[in-house]
């Protein structure tokens, strides 16, 4: 009866342990992620090339190649994505950079952590250091 209990309870530290941790990996990052401040670039300042951008927020991380010719965005291209990548959240989004010209755009309702991530990684790759 002894080793039954030891076993269960055993089972069951291990269990918290393992659901702790994927909560704070899922959620590591997220207020930060939550507060991006995204602001508008100069286009008219850069020349044309691709330009890097990277934004380092948890499971949010990623990076982007963005192209640029004749001052407007040419192309988004996504060179590391986030852990759990929605493909047609990004090509919503990336549509709505090249429509606007800008990374300042509204997030798409239900991934504005996602979003805000990918589009500060497109201001970094675009603003002036």
């Amino acid at each position: 009866m002894k080793l039954l209990i030891k076993i269960v309870l055993s089972v069951f530290i291990l269990f918290i342990l393992i659901s702790g941790s994927g909560i704070f990996f899922l959620t590591r990052g997220l207020k930060a992620a939550e507060a991006l401040e995204i602001n508008p670039v100069d286009l008219s300042v850069l020349n044309d090339g691709v330009y890097n951008g990277v934004y380092e927020g948890g499971r949010w991380t990623n990076e982007v190649e963005v192209m640029v010719k004749g001052h407007r965005i040419e192309s988004v291209k996504i060179v590391k994505d986030v852990r759990f990548p929605k493909p047609e959240v990004t090509e919503e989004l990336v549509g709505r950079v090249l429509k606007e010209q800008s990374p300042k755009i509204d997030a798409i309702s239900g991934s504005t952590v996602t979003c805000k991530a990918y589009l500060k990684s497109i201001e970094n790759a675009l603003k002036e250091d």
